[in-house]
């Protein structure tokens, strides 16, 4: 639980970057020691724990394992990454954590498939500054760190919708888009994942400007999270959650098997090479 001070509960953030200085100066070790011995910049590491960034989560695994403290970094840091996003889509992200039935539909390519280089091109703006350019990063890093959840035990049964669109729309430079089509067809493959694609040809329907995320725990209780161009919504009352699992039934009926889901994909990554 996070530290309370003068009344008021401290970010994960600010958790975060205490516990990182805390374990740095009980090692005995300055930031030019850390940084010399990670292999991490040393202004890089500075930022880290002053909260001025948020780090990717593969840098906490190192630390966890340099500093031997388990998976102390990585818990304070799933807590931290959560400061990265709005109030409502924050309890949207609690629930997320801990589902074990997970049904979704995007109009393109879902954030808990995006490489890391694909996640960076979708975030970014026309023009960015340095201070741009560092919000950037931790909303990447944010992103990137959500797709722990698909591979967390036990895992959860999870089924994706994407809308052909996802697939018309590459990605700027050839390589990222041919790695990122490579990560869809991989997770794909997933004894946990099945994947579906909505094609064109199955005409206008009533989720093309938003995506749909259905959730079910374990002791059976649903949300369902609607996300559009500049809003979300969260519903927990049961007749609207059995409406939008409805409303998944039917792009399910109309979307393409698995099977020819997986060729689908294979046949537009061939065409992507050739």
């Amino acid at each position: 639980m996070a530290e309370v001070a003068d009344g008021e509960r401290q970010s994960g953030r600010a958790v975060l970057g205490r516990t990182w200085k805390f374990l740095r100066e009980k090692a005995g070790k300055s930031l030019g020691q850390l940084a010399e011995e990670t292999g991490y910049d040393k202004s890089y590491l500075s930022r880290l724990e002053s909260c001025e960034r948020l780090s990717k989560v593969a840098v906490m695994e190192d630390l966890d394992s340099y500093y031997g403290c388990g998976d102390l970094l990585i818990s304070h840091w799933e807590a931290a990454r959560l400061d990265a996003f709005k109030d409502q889509y924050k309890e949207f992200m609690a629930l997320e954590a801990t589902a074990r039935i997970m049904w979704m539909f995007t109009p393109g390519v879902p954030g808990l498939l995006q490489t890391e280089d694909f996640a960076r091109e979708a975030l970014s703006g026309p023009q960015t500054t340095l201070e741009d350019d560092d919000w950037g990063e931790e909303q990447v890093a944010a992103r990137i760190g959500r797709q722990y959840v698909l591979q967390q035990k036990p895992e959860p049964n999870v089924r994706i919708i994407m809308d052909e669109y996802a697939f018309r729309r590459p990605a700027a430079l050839p390589k990222t888009w041919e790695n990122q089509l490579l990560r869809i067809e991989a997770v794909a493959m997933w004894p946990n994942v099945t994947l579906q694609v909505l094609p064109f040809a199955a005409g206008v329907h009533h989720h093309m400007h938003g995506s749909l995320t259905l959730l079910w725990q374990k002791d059976g209780g649903g949300v369902a999270y609607v996300e559009g161009n500049t809003r979300g919504e969260l519903t927990e009352e049961p007749d609207g959650v059995l409406r939008h699992r409805l409303s998944y039934d039917r792009l399910r009926d109309l979307a393409l098997s698995p099977s020819d889901s997986l060729a689908f994909v294979r046949d537009v990554l061939e065409g992507h090479r050739s």
